[in-house]
């Protein structure tokens, strides 16, 4: 995006950044702000470690205008300049956005690349060792509810984030589990000094309801000090209530220059909150930059079911659940893409009425039900994220969206089964088949091909089977990265 930004600016073209709430709390060890204030630290904090230039605007805390624009994770708008709606994705697609631009604005001589740029991801801040206290175990599947900070009853910033949870079975008989988490929030530079008194925690039960235990003590640390989260998890019986429930805690906020106490309150509710975000890593990393990682980033290249292949599983949970219109984090037929919505009771699979995100992933194991190949024309279909059987261009891979209209026969904008049939083919054939290599003909340097997991027609070093791991370098004539068939051809 940085390097559209970088080509498009000069031309007039306006990018702005929208921050709402998070996507992923605790990814790279971030938590959601309560105050706009917070709002606006995360914000410097994003700037901090991906070094982007484009500008960026904060939502309300109330998030009026992601409600307003569909309440997607990742998505993109592309404006005139009477602000009449040109594109719109409910995923952001930077090399489809360059071609956007470059027809209704014009094309760029010799484009910015990402090498150019020269921009290295910045580490998130790191306070205090983490890794240091076990996560605890969450049995069950956990909705995150409406915890409401209450601001006014302290002059200190909340230092420490709670987040509450309560087992799906709470909230549907009236019995259950409710976790709680309390959460440092990197920005404000705190960590836990372990030579203090432990955090403590009250819970006020409202007529009727049953909490146990109501108070609650953080562990002992043997570390002198270390920034992981607090967890707990009490009983609870509401015996019809719904009253919220009001939680106090104590601790000690420290930096290396001093230490203080503080007692802060929430009001928790029986609400779903639908801007919650969904907790994709339990692991606190403060220090987790990596590849092409930034801030709530995740890696732009691999992941998925295989070397280098796109079924990211992540990717493809926050598409479908950018549909999930109560906030539930899970997906019901109506909120299902229409097309999806016929396999809706194969996807379904403990058959409660409801589609959770370890079923979408079970589900693209399954590669959607469409065939048990691995690689190839079956491989590339994974990429349908609204399963409609086609694919659009905004779906293959970049490296082969130069390539659609070769690839689109009847010219109507997508490749349906046959086309990408048609394109295994030019490949190299199913596995076995002619022209494959196996028992029906062919050379080894088509049966190599087989690796190429994402169908744009090389091998990358992560898709590159063991026998071509030691020899990629010498195979790699150009020096590109990715080996060709006639590469293979020329060098096996």
């Amino acid at each position: 995006m940085e390097t559209i930004y970088r080509d498009y600016k000069p031309k007039g073209v306006q990018f702005i950044y929208l921050y709402k709430a998070l996507a992923h709390p605790e990814l790279n060890g971030y938590v959601n702000p309560v105050t706009l204030e917070e709002r606006l630290m995360h914000i410097k904090e994003a700037k901090r470690t991906l070094g982007s230039e484009i500008p960026w605007i904060a939502d309300t805390m109330a998030n009026d205008l992601k409600h307003a624009i569909g309440d997607r994770p990742n998505s993109e708008y592309l404006l005139d300049p009477e602000g009449l709606i040109l594109r719109v994705r409910a995923w952001s697609n930077p090399d489809q956005l360059r071609r956007d631009l470059a027809k209704y604005v014009g094309p760029v001589e010799n484009p910015t690349q990402v090498s150019d740029l020269d921009m290295k991801i910045k580490p998130a801040p790191e306070h205090a060792p983490t890794g240091v206290v076990p996560r605890i175990d969450k049995p069950g599947f956990y909705r995150t509810l409406v915890a409401k900070p209450l601001l006014e009853e302290t002059d200190e910033p909340f230092y420490t984030k709670l987040r509450v949870e309560a087992e799906q079975k709470l909230l549907r008989t009236g019995e259950g589990k409710l976790y709680l988490v309390f959460l440092l929030d990197p920005l404000h530079g705190v960590h836990w000094n372990n030579r203090a008194p432990s955090m403590d925690i009250e819970l006020t039960s409202p007529e009727g309801v049953e909490i146990s235990p109501a108070k609650l003590t953080g562990p002992e640390v043997e570390e002198d000090a270390d920034a992981d989260p607090r967890e707990f998890l009490v009983d609870v019986k509401l015996n019809g209530s719904r009253e919220p429930v009001p939680l106090k805690f104590r601790y000690f906020a420290c930096t290396d220059e001093w230490c203080r106490p503080v007692t802060q309150q929430y009001l928790i509710t029986w609400d779903v909150n639908g801007d919650a975000g969904r907790v994709i890593s339990r692991r606190m990393d403060f220090n987790s930059a990596g590849r092409a990682r930034g801030f709530g980033g995740r890696p732009g290249r691999g992941g998925g079911f295989g070397p280098g292949g796109f079924g990211n599983p992540e990717e493809m949970i926050d598409r479908l659940l950018a549909g999930d219109t109560d906030g539930d984090d899970r997906l019901t037929p109506e909120e299902l893409p229409e097309p999806m919505r016929q396999r809706f009771d194969r996807m379904d699979q403990n058959g409660d009425g409801y589609v959770e995100p370890s079923e979408i992933e079970s589900m693209m194991q399954r590669g959607f039900g469409r065939g048990g190949q691995r690689g190839g024309p079956s491989r590339l279909m994974q990429r349908d994220t609204d399963g409609d059987g086609k694919l659009s261009i905004e779906e293959i891979p970049p490296q082969m969206q130069e390539r659609f209209e070769q690839m689109d026969a009847n010219g109507d904008g997508f490749l349906d089964q046959q086309e990408i049939s048609a394109l295994g083919g030019r490949r190299g054939g199913p596995r076995g088949g002619p022209g494959s290599g196996g028992p029906g003909g062919g050379d080894r340097a088509a049966r190599m091909m087989q690796a190429d997991t994402n169908g744009d027609g090389k091998i990358s070093r992560e898709e590159a089977p063991p026998p071509l791991e030691q020899t990629f370098d010498q195979l790699d004539a150009d020096g590109d990265g990715f080996l060709t068939v006639d590469e293979l051809r020329a060098g096996l």
